[in-house]
């Protein structure tokens, strides 16, 4: 590691042991970043992301919390707090769809998941990230990254509406929180990824799913998680340091 070791503090990526978090979480440890790679359910991929960057001089450490359980993020916070060093920048990164259904065939147990997930999850996250890095609170200030989804301009009919309408919430919110703490030292801003090459096809059923909606891109394929990570690193460095309330759309112009 060059003179720029862990020079950006501990970041923490929630859902970070596959595609875009993973993407991110080695970015980031390469980067100078402490990084506190989240699991819930996938913990060999999350200690392979750790190793990796501990393996290319970096720090990172991993750290199981479902984060649709407060008590969880609390612990997850606290012991990446404790572990790595202060938290100067937070990636809500962990997400479900919720499956694909209609509306019409959705039900209330897809919806409280997807959105205790998306959105309560994301929002306990970044309440805990605030109460760290506010200087209202005696922090330093810091950077919240939100990922969000393209879903949100297009609805995702037929598919996952209340993905989407999950989605959209991350983005109001983004945009509310940003304003809310303007003033003590932390940015906050999301990123919108379009189609890309990750499991999230496959875990719900249609592997085919990526070859199908091509097309319908603009730039005719779809995006690599190193790419989306390119942008969640660009929002949390100083380059953006007159970014926030920002939605960064990474689609391929879709």
């Amino acid at each position: 590691m060059n003179s720029t070791e862990h020079e950006y503090g501990t970041l923490i990526v929630t859902g970070g042991s596959r595609g875009i978090g993973a993407a991110t979480a080695r970015l980031a440890g390469s980067r100078g970043y402490a990084v506190a790679v989240n699991f819930s359910t996938s913990e060999a991929e999350a200690t392979k992301v750790v190793s990796e960057i501990v393996g290319n001089g970096g720090r990172a450490l991993v750290i199981h919390a479902d984060v649709s359980r407060q008590n969880e993020i609390i612990e997850l916070f606290q012991t990446a707090e404790r572990e790595l060093g202060p938290i100067t920048a937070l990636v809500n990164n962990a997400g479900i769809t919720g499956g694909f259904a209609r509306v019409e065939d959705v039900t209330a147990e897809q919806l409280e998941k997807t959105f205790a997930v998306n959105v309560t999850g994301a929002i306990l996250c970044a309440r805990e990230a605030v109460r760290r890095m506010s200087t209202r609170r005696g922090g330093k200030g810091g950077a919240i990254v939100n990922v969000s989804s393209l879903a949100v301009r297009t609805g995702a009919a037929g598919e996952w509406v209340h993905y989407a309408a999950s989605k959209g919430a991350i983005d109001s919110f983004t945009r509310g929180l940003a304003r809310e703490v303007a003033t003590e030292g932390i940015r906050v801003n999301a990123v919108s990824p379009g189609l890309a090459e990750t499991d999230i096809h496959a875990a719900n059923g249609e592997p085919g799913r990526l070859q199908r909606l091509t097309p319908t891109i603009p730039m005719k394929r779809a995006g690599q998680p190193h790419e989306i990570a390119e942008g969640v690193l660009w929002l949390l460095s100083p380059a953006a340091s007159y970014v926030t309330g920002s939605i960064l759309e990474i689609g391929g112009g879709r």
